[in-house]
């Protein structure tokens, strides 16, 4: 009764169907090039351009 509510899939298998979304893509792309990063003294200085 378990087998039919309940179906194994490999690790491999999982790793394989690993695909991003194009808007999570464009999301982290926009992110990084509005992203700057000016070091200081004792910490970074992490500012945002948008």
């Amino acid at each position: 009764m378990g087998n039919l509510y309940f179906e194994k899939t490999s690790k491999e298998e999982k790793l394989k169907n690993l695909n991003p979304k194009e808007e999570t893509i464009k999301f982290l792309l926009d992110y990084s090039k509005a992203l700057k990063v000016l070091p200081g003294e004792k910490e970074d200085f992490e500012m945002l351009l948008n």
